[in-house]
This record gives C-alpha cells, sequence and structure tokens, in this order.
C-alpha cells in the first residue's frame, strides 16, 4: 500500500514524529512518501531578516527575496531536521526538495496577488520510484522549479498540493494530511467522512477556512485524479486509520 504523507510545521515538532514515520516504514519499505511545511520556521526566518508575512486565502505571499528563505527554512532547516530525526531512528531518509531533479514542476498561480506562489502541473517521479526502490525514504521539500522561467527559478508551492501531486504520479492508495487538529471540525465537532460534495460545500460556505479549506482543496485535486482516499488528521491518525476524517473518490452506501 503505497501512501503519500504531507506533515505540517506544528507536528514536525512532535518528538514523536521520527518514531511514528520510522514504524510506518519499518511495517512496509518502500510503501511511503513524505511532504513536509514548515510554515512557522520561514515566518521566524522572514521576521530575522526584517521581513513580515502575509497571507491570502491561507497561501503565503512570497517575493522574489522570499524564495532564498523559503530555500533556507524549508529545503534546508526543516527538511535537514527532519531527515536527522529519522536517521536517528535508522531509517535510510533521504531529504531532497522539488527542484531537485527538477522533481516537480510548478506554474505561478496569481503573480500580481501571491508573487512567486505556484500550483504543481508536473512530478516526474524517477527518482521517488528509484528511492524507494532502492530502500531509501524520501523526505520532500515542496519548493518546485518554475516552469516558465527560461534562466531559472523556484516557486513557492503548499505542503498540501505537493503532497496531493505526488501521491498522484506514485498511483497512492492514501494521501494523509496531517497537522494538529483532528480532522475537518464542524461545530466543534469532528467529521469522521465527507463526500466530495459535503468537502466542497465547507469550503463555500466558510466552514473550512484558510488552511483547512487549502487542505481540503488539495484532497478533492487528489481524488478528482485517481488517488483512491484522503484523510486529514492529528498524528495519532498515522497509526489508528479511525482517527481524522476520511474523503474518498467512491461515496459509501448509506
Amino acid at each position: 500500500m503505497m501512501r503519500v504523507i504531507k506533515v505540517g510545521g506544528r507536528v514536525q515538532r512532535d518528538p514523536r514524529l521520527a518514531g511514528v514515520l520510522a514504524a510506518l516504514w519499518a511495517s512496509e519499505p518502500g510503501s511511503l512518501c513524505v511532504v513536509h511545511g514548515g510554515g512557522d520556521t520561514i515566518s521566524a526566518l522572514q521576521k530575522e531578516l526584517g521581513g513580515a508575512p502575509r497571507f491570502v486565502d491561507g497561501r503565503r505571499v512570497t517575493s522574489e527575496a522570499d524564495i532564498s528563505v523559503l530555500r533556507m527554512a524549508l529545503s534546508g532547516v526543516a527538511n535537514k531536521e527532519l531527515v536527522d530525526s529519522l536517521s536517528t531512528e535508522g531509517i535510510a531518509a533521504v531529504g531532497i526538495s522539488g527542484e531537485d531533479g527538477p522533481l516537480m514542476l510548478a506554474r505561478a498561480m496569481n503573480g500580481p496577488l501571491l508573487g512567486k506562489v505556484g500550483t504543481p502541473v508536473e512530478v516526474r517521479d524517477t527518482l521517488l520510484r528509484v528511492l524507494l526502490a532502492s530502500g531509501f525514504l524520501p523526505v520532500i521539500s515542496p519548493v518546485s522549479r518554475d516552469a516558465d522561467a527560461t534562466a531559472g527559478g523556484a516557486l513557492n508551492v503548499n505542503g498540501d498540493d505537493a503532497a496531493a501531486a505526488i501521491a498522484c504520479a506514485l498511483d497512492a492508495d492514501e494521501l494523509l494530511l496531517v497537522s494538529d487538529v483532528p480532522g475537518v471540525m464542524v461545530d466543534g465537532i469532528r467529521v469522521s467522512m465527507m463526500s466530495a460534495g459535503e468537502a466542497s460545500d465547507a469550503i463555500d460556505s466558510g466552514v473550512a477556512t484558510a488552511g483547512m479549506a487549502t487542505k481540503l482543496r488539495a484532497a478533492l485535486d487528489a481524488l478528482q485524479r485517481g488517488v483512491p482516499q484522503v484523510r486529514i488528521g492529528s498524528l495519532d491518525a498515522l497509526l489508528d486509520p479511525t482517527l481524522g476524517t476520511t474523503l474518498l473518490a467512491t461515496p459509501q452506501p448509506a
């Protein structure tokens, strides 16, 4: 069973994370890819360098100068810290970014509004398949190559979007979006199961906003492109399939 797991920046600070991922890898070697975020790390570095983080609909406004910050924070600090923690657990983890290979090509979403923020348009999965077949666990920073930059360049790709694109490219059986919330919450209660229509309604009605709306959009994209199941939840959901909110491509009978 191939699974792509995206872990948010706050989950990356949970001391249990490396052990949980190591247990999953040990149970099914070669069946796992990890994509990570690191929003707090980016914001902290931006502030240290005199910048000010700005967001529109849960997406970070990114200038040309911010790309260097992203590379340092995501492909550098966040990526290598996670690789190091997995290596300590005895896992042969390899840290890469969407720029390596290049693994992932992206196009700018809305340059005038968001700047150097992109959406994935192509995943070249050969590198991932070679790593997996050789016994290495890929740990992926979502910073990606700009498909339209003739002289080279990178775009800031949201980790949920990157994970969805990678899950599609690898024909994954499940995409897991792991954050610091137990799932999609409605009136303070976790929803255990959602249809694609219900997920769309949650976005349109404002029940899901900012980061959760971004996760649901990524989940819907993955389902529409062939991933049979997406789960959104906390770290505990990685080891317990009954936890989190499950979205299925095919609605289940009542």
